[in-house]
Order: structure tokens, then sequence, then C-alpha cells
């Protein structure tokens, strides 16, 4: 692990940092906030996954988590959205949903894909590792959240790891890549044309397959350009509704899709996450 960067901040450490990933068989970027802490303490960690097109830097710069995590005492890592550099496959015309910036948290089986784009295995096992190793992290003590085609990364992580993550929540996230064009394209360039093969990266797809969480928190702006044709809260309100799943959504009224929606909530989804995550 190489540092980038480190700035003290709210009494603790944002560090920008870089590692050469096995999984994707490229370097990585990732940052990680560190709250002020005793020697020797360890403390809970918080996953922040990104949207379509976003870095860890998204996040970083604008999303003002850190007085949150310092009064919360929660570590908050934020990995790069996608494999990167010389070499790594991209969609041919350069298109934002698909390719660089957007490898919907998938382990990809497709030629020329499946070499690098391994952002599932990524994010479930290698930075984890890296994370524990390296932070003073309780790794018995995770939550996990996201934005977007991150938010699908966040619900879906989760679902296939229930007794990993003590916490669960999203901003806008995509709750169907099954019935939506970004998902549609990007699982069929990832994975292939076998729907079935899909289902281990849809949430509603998971819940109606049997998967459960505790509890889940959505928050959705009602003036989100991507409401309709594809985020569909409704899918997962009526999958988590039929399953019995807990599920607390937000419909927010005059919010978009950007930054300015998720900075405004993420103090909320910082109180959530720290509930859960209390020794």
């Amino acid at each position: 692990m190489k540092t980038v960067s480190t700035n003290k901040t709210f009494g603790g450490s944002q560090g920008v940092y870089t590692h050469a990933s096995t999984e994707t068989g490229t370097e990585m970027t990732f940052s990680v906030f560190v709250p002020d802490h005793a020697p020797g303490e360890n403390l809970p960690v918080v996953w922040y996954l990104s949207g379509l097109t976003c870095t860890h830097a998204n996040v970083t710069e604008k999303g003002d988590f850190r007085a949150h995590c310092a009064r919360h005492r929660l570590i908050f890592v934020a990995p790069d959205t996608s494999p990167r550099g010389e070499g790594v496959p991209d969609d041919g015309d350069a298109a934002y949903d698909f390719g660089l910036g957007a490898g919907f948290y998938v382990n990809a089986t497709q030629g020329p894909f499946a070499a690098n784009y391994r952002m599932r295995a990524y994010v479930e096992d290698e930075l984890p590792a890296l994370i524990a190793a390296e932070f003073p992290s309780d790794m018995t003590r995770q939550g996990i959240m996201g934005h977007s085609m991150g938010g699908h990364g966040a619900l879906t992580i989760a679902l296939r790891n229930p007794d990993r993550y003590k916490a669960v929540s999203a901003f806008a996230p995509i709750v169907s890549p099954l019935n939506c064009p970004w998902g549609e394209k990007a699982l069929t360039g990832y994975i292939g044309a076998d729907r079935d093969q899909w289902r281990a990266y849809d949430a509603c797809a998971l819940i109606k397959d049997g998967a459960r969480l505790p509890d889940l928190l959505v928050d959705q702006g009602t003036a989100d350009g991507f409401l309709e044709d594809q985020l569909k809260p409704e899918l997962l309100v009526a999958t988590c509704t039929a399953a019995d799943q807990p599920l607390t959504l937000r419909m927010q009224e005059g919010y978009d899709h950007s930054y300015y929606f998720i900075s405004t909530f993420m103090g909320d989804h910082l109180d959530w996450h720290a509930a859960r995550l209390k020794a």
C-alpha cells in the first residue's frame, strides 16, 4: 500500500492510498477517513460505494461525511468504481454506463472484461483484508452504503453476505438491474445473455430468492432524472413487502441525483449505521 495524501480533519485523518490489486490486475485507489482514537483501539467500518462515472474522489470531496464519522467514531472507506489503467478494456464508444467507471460491482465472466472487472471480489474480499491489516478497524462491526450503481452494489453485496454487515443503506440505488437499461447493458456485457446468472447482482431478485437483512434504509429524490427509467424504487417496495423484508424508503421532495442530495442526508445515514454498529 502506498500513501498518496493524508490531511488532518475533524481531529482525524483523511487519506488516499493505492495498492496493486491481485483481483483486478491493476493499481487501485481508495480513500479512508480514520477518526481520532485511542492507541490500540479498533473502530467500526462503513463502506461507501460510488456510482457511474465516479471514483473514490466524489464522495471524499463532496460527501460531507467526516464530521458525522468523527462524532460517531466510524472509519469511512471509499473504493473506486472499476479497474483503471493501460490495457484495461473499455466500451468501444467510451460510454459512461459501461467500462471504465462502471464496474457494476460484479465479477465479469465475459471477455475481454473477465480479467480485470472483478469489483465484487475486490470489495467483498481483497480490500477488506487490506483495511483489516493496515487500519485500526473492527471488522466485526461493518456497515455498507452506496449511491446509484453503488447503491446497487451495497444492497447486493450485503444481501449475499448477511452476516457481515450490521447496517445497510443506499441513496437512489439501482434496485433491479434485471429491469432497467443500465443494468441490462452492464450485465449482458459483463456476465452474458443468461439472465438467470444476473440474479446474484439484482437486489430484488436476491430477496425473492430468499436473502434477508435485518432492515434497509433508502433515500430517493423525487426530482431525480433517472427515477422512472433506471432506479424504480417501487420494485424494491413491492419485493420487500411481499417478502416481509423491513425497508424504510424516504422519498425526498425536490432532490435530484447529485451530491447536493447525498450530502444533505449523509448524516441521517451515518446515524443509522452508528446505531447498529455500537459494540
